[in-house]
C-alpha cells in the first residue's frame, strides 16, 4: 500500500512563491496527490496490484477499460510526484548540452515546450520525453503518461487546473510562462537525461 510520506516534497511549501502559493501547494500535494494515493490504495487491496510498485502498476493497468481506474490512480500519484520535482524557485542551473542536439537553444526549447502546452484543451500535461534515443516534446491528456508509452520522463508540467486555479484563475498562459521563465529544476533534468 502506498502512503504520502512515500513521495515527500524537498523543499517547503511557500518556497516557489509568488508563482506558485503555498495554498495551491496544500491543495494540490496535501489534498489531490493525497487523495489519488488512498483511492489507489481502495481500488488495489485484495488483488494483484496490491504487491505491486507503482510503475509496474501503471503498466499493467494502462491498456484495459477494465483498470482504467487503477491506471488513472497510480499514473496521477506517479505524474504528481515527478511534476513536484521539477519545480525549483530560480534555478541558475545552465541548460542541459545533451539537449542542444535536439532543440539547438534553450530559447527554442522553452518556446517549443510553451506552444505544446498551450495546445493541451482541458486537463493533462506536457512533457519532455526520450523515446527511442531521441528527445521530444508531447502532451498527454487526463492521466496519461510516457511510461504507458515506452518512453522516458524528462520534464512534466501539470496543466489541470487544480494546478493553477488558485492563484491565475483563467490565465493558464500565464502560469506557463512563470513554469519555463521561473521553476524549471534543471538540476533535476539533467539527472533524468
Amino acid at each position: 500500500m502506498f502512503d504520502l510520506k512515500e513521495y515527500p516534497l524537498d523543499y517547503n511549501k511557500d518556497v516557489l512563491e509568488p508563482y506558485i502559493s503555498s495554498n495551491t501547494m496544500n491543495f494540490h500535494y496535501d489534498k489531490h496527490l493525497g487523495t489519488y494515493i488512498s483511492n489507489l490504495n481502495k481500488l488495489i487491496k485484495g488483488t494483484v496490484f496490491e504487491n505491486y510498485n507503482l510503475e509496474k502498476i501503471i503498466i499493467q493497468s494502462s491498456h484495459s477499460k477494465d483498470t482504467l481506474r487503477i491506471f488513472n490512480n497510480s499514473a496521477q500519484i506517479y505524474n504528481h510526484n515527478f511534476f513536484f520535482k521539477c519545480l525549483k524557485k530560480d534555478s541558475n542551473a545552465e541548460f542541459p548540452k545533451k539537449l542542444l542536439y535536439t532543440f539547438k537553444s534553450k530559447e527554442k526549447f522553452l518556446e517549443e515546450f510553451k506552444v505544446v502546452a498551450n495546445s493541451v484543451f482541458g486537463s493533462g500535461w506536457v512533457w519532455l520525453v526520450k523515446e527511442a534515443g531521441e528527445y521530444k516534446i508531447v502532451k498527454t491528456s487526463n492521466a496519461d503518461n510516457p511510461i504507458a508509452h515506452n518512453q522516458t520522463a524528462i520534464l512534466t508540467l501539470d496543466l489541470w487546473e487544480h494546478a493553477y486555479y488558485l492563484d491565475y484563475q483563467n490565465r493558464r498562459a500565464d502560469y506557463i510562462d512563470n513554469f519555463v521563465n521561473n521553476l524549471i529544476n534543471w538540476e533535476f533534468v539533467e539527472g533524468n537525461l
